[in-house]
């Protein structure tokens, strides 16, 4: 066994594989860019060296400066994690002529399966079946556009080195393919160092099933059950979960095995994953092997008791899998929500600063479920604008797939997460979706859910009332904590308050009068009486307590006569008054917006890649006006109708603010 490794990756799965590491006694380096010098990876690892400058180019895909540090540390061996290097052949091909071990699979069975376009050709030799498609070499928007009049629409345009949702575009027509033809070879260049990109059907409808694959060095391989990934956004996964809800056991042993046959053909020696397009009717298409560590790896980790990362470790060191294939059981179900520094009520465009408050909910048991949260951030940290936005996968196990739901909804109401916008409040929202819960999943899900894009859902029915009684409690907490401040006037009677409470919340209305019973605060509502237990305080960002005996958690912050609260996918703020004061609040008149139709503003942090018009042009609605790339995704900012452009107030190269003025309209 090795006793010192190398992880060349930065983040979460830096971590990740550190605290495997550590469990197995084996000593950790990090490396880290300018940007990351104060990074969580760099804190946990054993020992630490700098690599380069913030860009991933200059630094973590640097071949060379990898191995240095290896050579300077003594790291025997080298986990690539997800990303950057770690479906390289050429990564893997250095390590081994310098003598180090790389912690995946060998060379040749990265050079098979890595590369999207021969592993289809692997996939095909080997009588697998596969998605129609064009898989040679394009050599422009003209070739693609061809291509996919051929195949038929719609197609999907996919970098061929690519992964994460980088360097793909889905095409509708051929107009729509030279743009996505572009757009794909450019991310997939920044991204990867790799612009060819291929040609497919893209199946309509479709669900994303993938198979977990181990193999080792002396031939044995077997398979870990599937996750689904279904919830998707811009072909980059949000939701995943294992098992899936659509296979029945004959359809996943028959993925499994093809998934094997495939890992076989090509030698494979290490966790990787077999991903499949499956049709409603669970008819299924082999679409790409990753030959490395999956994100979405923990639910496949919590159903099967399986540590990916030590079995990584373990293969790479020589030994034989101590599992075969009838020692897998899947045990309960595992759901994940990948948590991003984006804005969902901004179409997810990426945001960046310091996390104010980054407060996870506690992990570890739930009653008969588990929590555990994968991160690579701390409270006062920075998100980059040069990395993925990821923040932590939140994932919850329990028996069975109903309960797992649950105990992901309460955690993620229990996520407190200040200074950036971030996507909890829209994965809340899918929680608590009739199709989600259902299991009624396809790729198309949140563009068929969300048509008119993300916004955040206002209370109702029983949301509402549970949100109003969480409310009053913590307006009683704060009175509570009024009627005991010290040195008050002698002679004078400490401060009452009136026993009745009107909430006002969105556009509700609640009263409810207010008691205390043994340590319990009762609401009564007309109608219904409420016990709500808590030990919250004014300060705490999360509200924890129960409500009629039922955990309950919830976002609290405080405003003017009351707090905002967020709670199983609903936000709100919630005023609470006396009756008069109510009375009184009802003849306030309402702020009313500025009005910004005359401006287009950046809508996320990010760099200025090209400005499409010129002061005077006359632009139709839909047309280009400018790109910003932020997180290594390009941008482009559409014309939402026809305008004239009146200024131009940026340029090319510019960095900007989210909101700062690009242009103004006459």
């Amino acid at each position: 066994m090795f006793s010192k490794i190398l992880i060349a990756n930065r983040g979460e799965i830096a971590c990740r594989v550190i605290k495997t590491a550590r469990r197995m006694g084996i000593k950790t380096v990090a490396v880290y860019s300018d940007a990351d010098r104060d990074a969580l990876h760099v804190e946990m690892a054993d020992q630490a060296v700098h690599i380069g400058e913030a860009p991933a180019a200059q630094s973590y895909l640097q071949i060379d400066k990898i191995i240095a540090a290896c050579k300077q540390t003594g790291a025997e061996a080298v986990h690539p994690g997800y990303g950057f290097l770690s479906e390289r052949e050429a990564f893997a091909q250095a390590l081994k002529d310098n003598g180090i071990v790389f912690i995946g699979p060998n060379p040749g069975a990265i050079a098979a399966m890595g590369d999207k376009i021969e592993s289809k050709k692997a996939a095909a030799a080997a009588k697998v079946s596969t998605v129609p498609g064009f898989l040679g070499i394009i050599e422009s928007p003209e070739h693609a556009v061809t291509i996919a009049d051929e195949i038929g629409y719609p197609v999907m345009i996919k970098a061929s080195a690519g992964g994460g949702g980088k360097g793909m575009r889905i095409a509708h027509s051929a107009g729509e393919v030279a743009e996505g033809f572009a757009r794909a070879k450019s991310e997939a260049a920044s991204s990867f160092g790799d612009d060819r990109v291929f040609v497919e059907k893209f199946i309509v409808d479709p669900r994303h099933i993938e198979i977990q694959v181990l193999g080792d060095k002396h031939g044995n391989v077997i398979y870990l059950g599937e996750r689904e990934c279904s919830i998707q956004r811009r072909n980059q996964k949000v939701l995943e979960e294992a098992p899936s809800p659509l296979l029945d056991e004959a359809t996943r042993r028959k993925m499994g095995e093809q998934a094997v046959a495939l890992a076989k053909a090509v030698n494979y020696d290490s966790a990787g994953t077999v991903e499949f397009v499956a049709g409603q009717d669970k008819s299924f298409y082999f679409l790409e092997m990753n030959t490395r560590l999956q994100v979405e790896h923990p639910v496949t980790e919590m159903i099967t008791g399986i540590d990916l990362v030590e079995q990584m470790i373990r293969v790479a060191a020589g030994e034989k899998l101590a599992i075969a294939q009838a020692d897998v059981k899947l045990d309960g179900w595992a759901v994940e929500s990948r948590v991003y520094a984006e804005d969902p009520t901004r179409n997810f465009l990426p945001s960046t600063g310091r996390l104010v408050t980054y407060r996870p909910p506690s992990e570890g048991p739930d009653g008969e479920a588990v929590v555990r949260n994968d991160t690579g951030v701390y409270e006062g940290g920075e998100i980059s604008i040069y990395y993925d936005p990821m923040i932590a996968k939140l994932v919850t196990h329990a028996p069975t797939r109903e309960a797992a739901i649950k105990t992901q909804a309460r955690a993620l109401d229990a996520f407190a997460i200040d200074g950036i916008r971030h996507n909890i409040p829209f994965v809340a929202a899918v929680m608590q979706h009739p199709r989600w819960i259902s299991g009624n999943l396809s790729t198309g899900f949140i563009a068929e859910e969300f048509p008119e894009g993300f916004a955040l859902p206002v209370p109702q029915g029983e949301t509402a009332q549970r949100m109003a009684a969480i409310a009053i409690a913590c307006d009683h907490r704060m009175n509570q904590r009024k009627r005991n401040v010290s040195a008050q006037m002698e002679g004078w009677r400490k401060v009452s308050f009136d026993r009745l409470r009107v909430v006002r919340l969105g556009e509700e209305r609640f009263e409810g009068e207010v008691s205390e019973q043994g340590g319990a605060v009762i609401i009564a509502f007309p109608g219904r009486s409420v016990s709500v237990v808590s030990e919250w305080v004014p300060g705490e960002p999360v509200w924890h307590g129960t409500l009629d005996g039922v955990k309950v958690a919830a976002q609290v912050r405080p405003i003017l006569n009351g707090v905002a609260l967020g709670h199983a996918g609903a936000y709100a703020d919630a005023h609470v008054y006396t009756q008069r004061e109510a009375e009184l609040a009802a003849l306030m008149p309402e702020k009313v917006a500025a009005d910004t139709g005359k401006f287009l503003l950046c809508p996320m942090p990010g760099l200025v890649k090209s400005i499409a018009v010129t002061v005077g042009q006359e632009v139709k609605a839909g047309e280009p006006l400018a790109m910003v790339e932020a997180m290594k995704m390009e941008n482009v900012l559409r014309a939402e109708k026809d305008v004239t452009i009146a200024k131009i107030l940026a340029k090319e190269g510019d960095s900007l603010a989210v909101d700062a003025v690009i242009m103004e309209f006459a």
